[in-house]
């Protein structure tokens, strides 16, 4: 699990960097002026704990590049890394104190996962919102070593703060974005009311009126599943890694189209693309179908399947890029993301496994087909730490910071989890 938390710790602060000129940044850092001595990773000026926890979070999720719990989906390093950051900087702890909180938040974000798996989505909900509030809870509170009595007010109190509904794939509003900082600071402000005395309840999960009755709209679920192992059996220790700038469902999808390609395939000759899908994600990534094949932002695109076959076929990627708004609109992969079709396939084994699939009909008559069962960064086929290290380089390198500086901050992430106490003020860019 140490790894695990030294990947998280790295993944997430290069994503900050890689959004820290964005639009959306330079709102929420505008809008969370409070004064404190917590860094906003990549900003100049540090905020109050909470408000770096918020900015860091917003930051982590904005580009949607970051880790994925595939029995979720959820994302649980961009709540977690930011509030256990904001938490040992604002408390003087050490590289332990973090990586326990890590280990705990993220495990917890994971185990809820498990308890009503889809339920929380066609509720309505984000689970990375809701789960990551609950999740933040403990980890801070490991972090601040509350007792156990704490700890249960502690998350008990952070159900109250669960929030974030999934509306923004209307048209690509910018909330979801926001979901884990708020999340975040969330977690922090519960952990440290109930450090102070503040009581929650006992029966948060499987109370009459409990949180997957609030948000699976279900008394019934998985507590089992929940509990076994916990404390033994880290689930969070095979968090995924993303590979591409977008939703995690579509990675595999963009990885058939790649592939395809590499075999000799000419996206101009393409007639129609057929997918077969797993009926739990078509109301996030491909309905409405139009609006899926013509998306109208860059954010928007980040949630379209169609669109992510597209960029594979016509790009032979989908990085932070092919995301920006010229490429979103470009009409060629319009028209091809235009081509693209979906049928649901029944057996399919979502959220268990993420999988792609494409039929390919050129304009000769001749059908090619390919598939993918598993999310390329996933537990079948996982990541390299070099791989994320050269992740990390290429996205200071996409928010200005050049090679010699990453290089140093790569060093200053590589230790924090044996650090004596927390000093992240390298991190602070003008």
């Amino acid at each position: 699990m140490r790894q695990a938390c030294g990947s998280l710790l790295v993944d997430v602060a290069g994503i900050c960097i890689a959004a820290r000129r964005t639009d959306f940044m330079r709102a929420t850092v505008q809008a969370s002026d409070d004064p404190g001595e917590c860094t906003v990773i990549g900003q100049a000026q540090p905020r109050s704990v909470a408000m770096a926890a918020l900015c860091n979070g917003t930051a982590a999720h904005g580009e949607d590049y970051d880790d994925t719990f595939e029995g979720g989906p959820a994302h649980a390093g961009a709540v977690v890394v930011p509030a256990l950051l904001a938490t040992a900087e604002r408390h003087g702890l050490g590289g332990a104190d973090l990586g326990r909180g890590l280990a705990v938040g993220a495990e917890v974000i994971c185990r809820l996962c498990l308890v009503a798996p889809k339920l929380v989505h066609k509720a309505g909900f984000h689970p990375t919102a809701v789960f990551g509030a609950i999740g933040a809870a403990a980890g801070v509170g490991a972090a601040l070593r509350l007792d156990a009595r704490q700890l249960v007010d502690a998350m008990g109190v952070a159900g109250s703060m669960a929030s974030g509904i999934i509306e923004y794939l209307a048209e690509g509003a910018w909330t979801k974005r926001m979901h884990p900082g708020w999340a975040a600071q969330a977690g922090y402000r519960a952990a440290r009311l109930a450090q102070a005395g503040f009581t929650g309840p006992r029966t948060l999960f499987e109370g009459e009126h409990g949180f997957f009755h609030a948000f699976a709209r279900t008394h019934e679920g998985r507590f089992d599943l929940m509990l076994e192992g916990f404390g033994t059996r880290w689930l969070a220790a095979d968090i995924a890694f993303k590979p591409y700038a977008c939703g995690t469902m579509a990675h595999p999808y963009i990885d058939c189209a790649r592939r395809l390609v590499a075999q000799g395939l000419d996206p101009s000759e393409v007639e129609g693309i057929e997918c077969e899908t797993a009926e739990g994600i078509v109301h996030r990534l491909w309905e409405p179908l139009a609006n899926k094949q013509n998306p109208p932002n860059g954010y928007a695109a980040k949630f379209s399947i169609p669109y992510a076959i597209a960029v594979g076929l016509l790009r032979d990627d989908a990085g932070l890029g092919e995301y920006e708004e010229a490429v979103v609109h470009d009409p060629a992969v319009r028209a091809l993301a235009g081509r693209v079709r979906y049928v649901v396939d029944p057996e399919n084994p979502y959220p268990r496994q993420f999988t792609g699939h494409l039929r390919v009909t050129l304009r000769s008559g001749e059908v090619l087909e390919i598939r993918q069962g598993h999310f390329r960064g996933g537990v079948e086929e996982p990541l390299s730490f070099e791989d994320l290290v050269k992740k990390f380089r290429a996205n200071c390198g996409y928010g200005g910071v050049d090679a010699d500086r990453a290089g140093e901050l790569l060093e200053l992430l590589s230790n924090l989890l044996d650090a004596p106490r927390m000093d992240l003020r390298a991190l602070r860019c003008a």
